[in-house]
């Protein structure tokens, strides 16, 4: 029998419906249901199993019910493993999760026929070093954000690009995003959009002090250091807008990218620019 995980966005009343057709839906397909804590409780299906756990399991896919921040909790927990994840949007935009609801199943349909596209798609690597000690390290598909808490006043930090001095800066904070990301945080903040396939990093400051310091692209191979050299009180460092950690004077946030990839089941190929239209107008008059 075929296993296929479900990963739910909480706090969505439609979901119990939802889930209890796509389980009936699974079950005529000879699938075994493998269903997270949030699933479970929709549908009050006993033996939930964690997130971080279901990778374990060996899914032959990973069914996402939700928005963005659903699937990117779902990237870090499956980014070691080959399984693929189809996105299903319940939200309000979702560049990730870009298949409607109404095309759930004829996506599943696709994946049961070999006939569904398959993206892989880099994460990033983030290590927090105190000290010269690394303190705690993580993995994003998205980003990793270094930006200021409640007080409105500027941070200062220095940027280094492979060990090469970029400059000391000053600004809200600092964006360092994958390809996937730059829809993200990074273009609401001025950022470019780049193909998720482009071998790359990107580089924004979040309202910078001087309007003459712009987002820049670097390698994909890049090491990227941000070294923090004033903090007006709280400053975190944000890991895929789920993740958070305070950062102090001193502390250097080092960036690359990951050994780990994530596999996403797309309805197509011209998935992106589809999303660029539908969602942000393009082309429009």
């Amino acid at each position: 029998m075929f296993k296929a995980a479900i990963i739910s966005k909480p706090q969505k009343p439609e979901l119990a419906q939802i889930l209890h057709d796509l389980l009936d839906w699974l079950k005529a397909h000879d699938y075994e249901a493998l269903l997270d804590p949030q699933s479970a409780a929709y549908v009050g299906a006993p033996n939930p199993i964690s997130r971080p756990d279901l990778a374990s399991h060996n899914p032959h896919v990973v069914i996402v019910l939700g928005g963005d921040g659903t699937l990117l909790a779902a990237a870090r927990a499956f980014g070691q493993a080959p399984t693929p994840i189809l996105g299903v949007n319940l939200g309000s935009l979702g560049f990730l999760t870009e298949i409607p609801l109404s095309d759930l199943y004829t996506a599943l349909e696709a994946w049961c026929d070999n006939c569904a596209s398959i993206e892989q798609r880099d994460m990033m690597h983030a290590e927090l070093r105190r000290g010269g000690k690394l303190v705690e390290r993580w993995d994003a598909l998205n980003d990793i954000v270094v930006s200021k808490g409640a007080i409105a006043r500027m941070t200062d930090f220095s940027v280094e690009i492979d060990q090469q001095f970029v400059a000391s800066l000053r600004a809200d904070g600092i964006i360092v995003s994958s390809p996937t990301g730059s829809t993200a945080y990074n273009l609401s903040a001025g950022g470019p959009i780049v193909m998720p396939t482009v071998n790359a990093l990107v580089v924004t400051l979040i309202c910078p002090h001087l309007l003459t310091v712009r987002p820049f692209v670097v390698p994909g191979d890049s090491t990227v250091t941000i070294h923090i050299e004033g903090v007006p009180q709280l400053n975190y460092l944000t890991v895929d807008g789920q993740q958070a950690v305070e950062l102090q004077l001193g502390d250097e946030v080092i960036c690359r990218r990951s050994d780990r990839k994530v596999r996403l089941l797309r309805p197509s190929r011209n998935g992106l620019f589809n999303v660029l239209r539908s969602k942000l107008s393009w082309g429009e008059r």
